[in-house]
């Protein structure tokens, strides 16, 4: 895969790695409610003040699956909240899913703004939204001038985030967000290997769900289905109430019940594409496009395997 490559499939990728898998808050959490830093969803020891209103908005998306009604939350972020390149970075991505470029534009750059201001205090967190905020900046480029304008960002994406893990190679929200980047790279590189990513994900990022939930993904997309339907059903076990969940599990049924000639298997895959569509209000339209895609495939291939084709 060259840089180009890589950067068309990172940006696909990317709004997965910001929208759906992780910037959440895990309900079981043992957080001190006394602490005045108890707004942290990705870490018990040395928690930092994320903010109220963007630890809300995390609850809305990724626990309750809610896309529709977040954007005030986010809005109320940005006014109260005006230094977290967490939401600026949730803004964008939200932006991108509508496809408002400038939008994009200007809320790359207040991350950016947001997270130089943070490297001084905090430089895990600091250069970590440097890297992710660049990468916001690519996207657009991406999209307005073409691949290769956008590579040379992707050289400053590594930079920043080289620097988040020289400041702390175990903080767990660098190792969730670098974590989702490493697995997409490890499962679709040919001749890597991808057990030293899958083995530094399970140990250093955070939160659980988060974690299970990327973890189902790698398998999936490592035709390792039985793995990726454990996965899955942790993930649903926390958060049940997200449709994306359903979605998930739904798709690795799929790709089972296909390999298999399964009409039992792809007739839950159904189930749970339906699942999902139950409350197909709450989500993007970018995800919608997919899931009835998906669930019309594996209504025919139910077809064709009862015909005899198969």
């Amino acid at each position: 895969m060259n840089k180009k490559e890589y950067f068309f499939s990172l940006k696909k990728y990317y709004q997965r790695i910001l929208l759906t898998v992780p910037l959440t808050v895990i309900l079981s959490l043992n957080f001190n409610t006394s602490s005045a830093w108890a707004k942290d969803p990705f870490r018990v020891k040395n928690a930092r003040d994320i903010g109220e209103h963007t630890e809300k908005a995390f609850k809305t998306i990724f626990i309750e699956g809610n896309y529709q009604t977040v954007k005030q939350e986010l809005n109320q972020a940005e006014v109260k909240e005006p230094n977290e390149p967490l939401a600026h970075a949730l803004l964008a991505s939200l932006a991108y899913t509508e496809k408002d470029w400038q939008k994009v534009k200007q809320y790359a750059d207040e991350t950016l703004s947001s997270a130089q201001l943070l490297s001084k205090t905090d430089p895990v967190r600091g250069n970590l939204y440097l890297g992710v905020g660049h990468f916001l900046a690519g996207a657009y480029i991406y999209e307005k001038q073409g691949a290769l304008p956008a590579i040379n960002k992707l050289q400053q994406v590594f930079k920043y985030l080289d620097r988040a893990e020289d400041a702390d190679p175990n903080d767990p929200e660098l190792n969730l967000i670098k974590g989702y980047m490493d697995l997409l790279l490890a499962v679709n590189l040919p001749f890597s290997s991808p057990e030293q990513a899958i083995a530094r994900f399970k140990a250093h990022a955070a939160p659980n769900y988060l974690v299970e939930r990327g973890l189902a993904v790698a398998y999936r997309d490592l035709n390792d289905y039985n793995k990726a339907l454990k996965y899955a059903d942790l993930a649903l076990k926390t958060a049940p109430e997200n449709p994306e969940h359903y979605y998930l599990k739904g798709q690795i049924l799929r790709q089972l019940g296909k390999q298999q000639n399964s009409v039992t298997i792809l007739t839950e895959a159904i189930a749970n594409f339906d699942l999902a569509l139950a409350k197909s209000k709450q989500l993007p339209e970018f995800v919608l496009e997919t899931l009835e895609r998906e669930r019309n495939s594996a209504q025919e291939k139910i077809v064709e395997i009862e015909s005899g084709k198969s």
